[in-house]
């Protein structure tokens, strides 16, 4: 168990992690496993999931909206990546997040085990959920071979795209799951954020859509930078913005640092309350 002095200490948000990292890689995988476990098709449902909604998406905005989006002069195999690609973070985010406030209550068994390390929950809820994420653009990476004829290498840096977002849900997490334990409205408003965020975030228009004023204003929202910048990789074969992923990473940092801090000094009351 991680020290609490450590909880204000930028490099204790991964100690645990190092510490524990062979435990976290086995839960990991078990979470994935018990999500298929009974299924006929098991594990093949991780691909026939996001193939699925990539045919609904292309029909629905291709053909049922076309005249809504004729202006766009974007073909309907490309808009249904440009629109996969941004449901695939908000996915990954509405994930995670809705699971953040029952994470320490939905666990009670581990939790009144004093040996048992609970802060890499948070770990293992973003490791299952960045899996299936995964699953889902590799499959829009075919998708995008059988529409334009290729995968821009830039697909490569979709990593480094992504990791202050896994810092900022990991952080996140470990704030809301905290406060989940002794305020149980938060689930409520988990889905309602998660549900606002998806009309707010740049998934079914682009930044370039909205007036000038709000271009920079709609950054606030954590999930539009990472949103932009994986259709940049993925599908324009343009480069990641570093100096603008940097900052993305340093208020991940501080978000992580809050949370992990938060979760340290009150998990001390999660037995009493639990």
């Amino acid at each position: 168990m991680n020290n609490v002095n450590d909880s204000l200490n930028p490099a204790g948000i991964f100690t645990s992690l190092t510490h524990n990292i062979d435990l976290t890689r086995q839960l990991v995988r078990r979470e994935i496993a018990s999500r298929y476990r009974g299924s006929v098709m098991g594990f093949f449902w991780t691909l026939l999931n996001p193939l699925m909604m990539l045919a609904i998406y292309t029909f629905i905005f291709g053909y049922v909206f076309d005249v809504r989006r004729g202006s766009t002069d974007m073909p309907d195999g490309v808009f249904a990546l440009n629109l996969f690609c941004g449901l695939i973070v908000h996915g990954f985010f509405a994930e995670g997040i809705n699971r953040a406030p029952t994470l320490i209550t939905g666990n009670v068994n581990y939790v009144k085990k004093v040996v048992f390390p609970i802060e890499i929950f948070p770990w293992i809820t973003v490791g299952a959920t960045a899996f299936h994420s995964m699953m889902s653009f590799i499959v829009l990476c075919l998708f995008n071979l059988v529409v334009t004829g290729s995968i821009p290498l830039t697909a490569l840096w979709l990593p480094v795209v992504f990791l202050p977002f896994i810092i900022f849900m990991v952080g996140s997490i470990w704030l809301f799951s905290a406060l989940g334990v002794y305020l149980s409205d938060i689930k409520q408003l988990m889905g309602m954020l998660t549900t606002a965020l998806l009309f707010l975030s740049p998934i079914f228009y682009p930044v370039s859509a909205l007036p000038s004023a709000l271009q920079s204003i709609i950054y606030i929202n954590p999930l539009a930078l990472i949103i932009e910048q994986c259709r940049d990789v993925l599908l324009w074969g343009k480069m990641p913005d570093f100096a603008a992923l940097g900052i993305y990473m340093l208020i991940a940092l501080v978000v992580a640092v809050i949370g992990f801090s938060w979760f340290q000094k009150s998990r001390r009351g999660f037995a009493d309350v639990l």
